[in-house]
């Protein structure tokens, strides 16, 4: 077993997969302890989904080992995983009622009748759905059957629950009701559960373990705040929340210089020359021109509400600074500004 990788949990070791010359998943290794809630995270084609499959046992993973407890599940076929799965799909039966769909597992495996019966009643209750059992499916709405669906993967208390996109088809209200839920359901059941989602912000709001990958590796994995405030690379740094991205230089001192401007309190690493400098807009300070801080000129404001967003051009390069109302800067489009960036604030990325 490679280093650093648990015995506890599932474990993903090397694991890459072709498609002919295509490779989707490339070389992920990733340890995943018992009881975490970890989101998939990544725009579309970066393989997550593919890599959910691979887990599920759906896709066989061209090289690599999956291992569970420190056991070697890579070729075990899906049924015998034990792992509950929803797709965005939900594949819920239409000609079958709520009680008959969540009790569907138990009843090929040939759990008794009454035993089944309280076990339906008891995930209704879990999921918020009491006294629905008779109801057919067809007159559910669309975060009742989300809920059913996620009722029907628990029946069988899986030892891993996979999600693909399940809030994908929901109205933006509900969608963010149910990543709530479905955290409190997992934290509640404290069973591992594992999420592809393209959604940033429902990765935020739901999980443990952020894993972000793009083009089939994984980028960076880690706590969702980690990931926010200390993005690995440029490509984690602008694919979670806004960030600014700046071009930036080491001058004889050390010290980081941006449009000419060496920055206080901020320094590159020894032996780097170049690099990019990463600050979100919440982090940027708009004052009076000065010494030791960047000039530019307010080309646009944007006020939505709860916050106000200020793009100024800095040297050719547009940095965006987002106060509260009640911080509102007093400028206009065409005043100069300067713009300040705390250095406390700022990750230096070497790609």
């Amino acid at each position: 077993m490679r280093e650093g990788i648990s015995m506890s949990g599932l474990a993903l070791e090397g694991i890459t997969k072709q498609f002919g010359s295509f490779t989707a998943v490339e070389e992920v290794t990733l340890a995943v302890p018992h009881g975490t809630f970890v989101c998939l995270l990544g725009p579309s084609g970066c393989g997550k989904t593919t890599l959910l499959r691979m887990i599920a046992g759906l896709e066989t993973p061209s090289d690599g080992h999956i291992r569970l407890d420190g056991a070697d599940i890579t070729g075990l076929p899906t049924h015998r995983r034990d792992f509950g799965m929803v797709f965005q799909s939900l594949a819920l039966f239409p000609h079958l009622n709520v009680a008959d769909n969540i009790a569907y597992a138990l009843r090929i495996r040939g759990v008794p009748a009454e035993q089944r019966r309280r076990r339906v009643e008891e995930l209704l209750q879990l999921v918020h759905l009491p006294g629905y059992a008779e109801r057919p499916v067809a007159r559910l709405s669309g975060g009742q059957r989300q809920r059913v669906a996620i009722a029907r993967a628990l029946a069988v208390s899986p030892k891993l629950f996979l999600l693909d996109e399940p809030l994908s088809a929901l109205d933006a209200k509900l969608r963010e009701a149910m990543q709530v839920e479905l955290r409190q359901l997992q934290q509640k059941l404290g069973i591992t559960t594992i999420v592809v989602t393209h959604d940033q912000r429902e990765a935020m709001t739901m999980a443990d373990l952020v894993v972000v990958m793009g083009e089939g590796r994984i980028r960076q994995a880690a706590s969702p705040i980690e990931i926010y405030r200390r993005p690995a690379d440029s490509f984690v740094a602008d694919f979670i929340g806004s960030t600014n991205l700046l071009e930036v230089a080491r001058d004889g001192q050390g010290r980081a210089v941006v449009a000419g401007v060496a920055l206080s309190g901020l320094a590159l690493p020894e032996g780097v020359a170049q690099a990019r400098l990463s600050v979100r807009p919440e982090d940027v300070h708009l004052t009076a021109p000065g010494d030791g801080r960047l000039t530019g000129t307010v080309t646009f404001l944007r006020d939505l509400g709860g916050t106000i967003e200020t793009y100024v051009e800095v040297a050719g390069t547009t940095v965006v600074a987002v106060s509260t109302p009640r911080e509102r800067p007093d400028v206009a489009a065409g005043a100069t500004v300067g713009v300040l960036l705390p250095p406390e604030h700022c990750v230096v990325l070497r790609q």
